[in-house]
């Protein structure tokens, strides 16, 4: 594990940081703003957690929430890189794993019937939110991708992820009795 032994360097002052394997990067390249919105999602599952969920999501997204800090450490090295260290790495079973839970979680809830609005309990409305920005990590991702190799199941398990925080959302008003706040076309 590593141990964070002081918290600032001074090294980024200058807009510049170090990728896992001790390359200089700017701040805004693409392999930072993916792990970085990747961390955001993190956070923003956090949020979810400590304004309180239902125990089956408290169960699971402190599971997600580790996937995530690998899926983060595995974006920060480049592909040469990561042969020389030990990564942990997300694998087609965490995918797997998320479509069981949709799956779960769809059979309580049923199937959706008309578009909804995010909301509802506050949180499902957090879920919702931890969902729009895994839709933009998994942009991020993609933009990445375009130009640099990525781990083999990130774009498949933010993919996944996304769809499984709209269930959980779905989910966490269905045990919360809050009625999901439904889309009226041209209101």
């Amino acid at each position: 594990m590593p141990r964070l032994t002081k918290i600032y360097t001074k090294k980024g002052d200058a807009g510049q940081t170090s990728l896992g394997g001790g390359q200089r990067v700017s701040k805004d390249h693409l392999r930072v703003a993916a792990y970085g919105t990747v961390d955001e999602l993190n956070s923003q599952l956090g949020v979810a957690l400590a304004v309180g969920l239902c125990e089956r999501l408290d169960t699971v997204l402190p599971e997600i929430q580790n996937e995530l800090f690998d899926l983060g450490s595995d974006l920060a090295f480049v592909e040469e890189d990561k042969h020389a260290y030990q990564l942990p790495e997300i694998e087609p079973r965490h995918v797997e794993r998320l479509e069981q839970l949709i799956d779960e979680m769809t059979a309580v809830v049923g199937p959706l019937e008309n578009f909804i609005l995010p909301g509802g309990s506050l949180g499902a409305a957090q879920l919702h939110v931890a969902r729009t920005v895994c839709r933009r990590a998994e942009r991020d991702v993609t933009t990445l991708a375009l130009e640099e190799k990525v781990g083999a199941n990130a774009l498949a398990y933010l993919n996944r992820l996304s769809d499984a925080l709209f269930v959980m959302a779905r989910y966490e008003n269905h045990m919360q009795g809050v009625p999901e706040p439904l889309w009226r076309p041209g209101a």
